[in-house]
């Protein structure tokens, strides 16, 4: 959502038009109804950090918000796609519209004023409501220090959304899985599954997780914050190894927690994620990015993304043990050393803001 918002921001400049602070559609991904940018973030606190960047309003005139605004579905767009010429004429024509974002359009591309505009949003504007930010303060006091915060992705709708086999998971995993994965998320069999794993398509479990993190030597009395959704599958194949695992469950109240929508408790780990000592994720999808991003644009460089290709591969040539180690090490080295994880360039301004 945040990075979404962030490339309506550029795409707003880019049009010369009024961004509408939107609804979040949080439905598809934590079954709750949609929640508003105020929920999560400081809406008073963005409009003026945007002043002079792109116009913002909190709702629109009376006037226009009785209409449905027109829908522009960008998405499935590849190439040099051009928002000017294919979004422009219907925002000229309909005065309204909502975009979904093209995923392959690539943000260096912007000129710099659209470029400077989302850099301002993403690096400087956005700061969490005041009740989220004392809440993200209690955990990062509450957290034993120096601490690692780990992105653990194995969720029944992540590894049915995978299509991988899995063999020796509890049955009360196998039972939320298979619901999960209906009709149509079968699991890859045969040479098939082989290859889908070897390609690294297949999230790490947290027993995977903990080996590699012992062959990084890191000690298993290390304090790691868990950042991770309801529903963690074979959790236990962590915890059994690294025993100093905290959760925000576990150390916000009862009270703080239940009344949280799914984006809150998400906005709270991307907290303590770019302010932990240091930050590993089991997967690259857009939390890790926008938090190696965020992490490198402070200055804080210990972030690695462990490799679920090297896993795979070194397990199906049979190592294990001592040697798969040695391998998994051999294999993070250069990254691990350097700290530096993946920001990608094109999240940055190429002058200072």
């Amino acid at each position: 959502m945040r990075r979404d918002f962030c490339d309506g921001v550029g795409i707003a400049r880019l049009l010369n038009a009024t961004l509408v602070l939107p609804k979040f559609e949080v439905a598809a991904y934590w079954n709750e109804s949609s929640s508003g940018f105020s929920d999560v973030f400081d809406a008073d606190y963005f409009i003026t950090q945007m002043n002079g960047f792109v116009n913002v309003v909190k709702e629109l005139p009376p006037e226009i918000s009785s209409k449905e605004p027109h829908r522009v579905d960008c998405s499935k767009r590849k190439g040099q796609f051009d928002y000017i010429e294919s979004v422009l004429p219907f925002l000229l024509k309909y005065h309204y519209v909502s975009i979904t974002p093209a995923v392959s359009q690539r943000r260096d591309r912007y000129p710099k004023y659209a470029k400077a505009a989302l850099c301002q949003a993403c690096y400087r504007a956005l700061k969490l409501t005041e009740s989220l930010e004392k809440k993200a303060n209690k955990l990062l006091e509450a957290i034993p220090k120096p601490f690692l915060s780990l992105h653990l992705r194995f969720e029944p709708d992540m590894v049915a959304y995978s299509q991988c086999q899995y063999s020796g998971l509890s049955p009360t995993s196998m039972k939320a899985l298979e619901a999960a994965r209906g009709d149509d998320r079968k699991p890859w069999t045969g040479e098939a599954a082989r290859i889908w794993r070897n390609r690294g398509k297949c999230p790490l479990t947290p027993n995977e997780t903990a080996f590699i993190l012992q062959a990084l030597s890191i000690p298993t009395n290390t304090s790691i914050y868990l950042a991770a959704g309801d529903g963690l599958m074979e959790i236990e194949g962590l915890t059994s190894i690294y025993s100093n695992v905290v959760t925000k469950s576990a150390l916000l109240s009862g009270e703080d927690f239940e009344t949280m929508h799914g984006n809150t408790k998400a906005a709270l780990d991307y907290c303590v994620s770019i302010n932990s000592d240091s930050y590993m994720a089991t997967y690259f999808g857009n939390m890790d990015k926008m938090v190696a991003a965020m992490r490198a644009f402070k200055g804080l460089y210990r972030t690695l993304f462990l490799s679920r290709r090297a896993f795979a591969e070194f397990t199906s040539r049979g190592l294990e043990g001592k040697p798969l180690m040695e391998a998994l090490w051999k294999a993070h080295k250069d990254d691990f050393i350097k700290g530096r994880g993946s920001a990608l360039s094109d999240c940055f301004c190429e002058f200072k803001l």
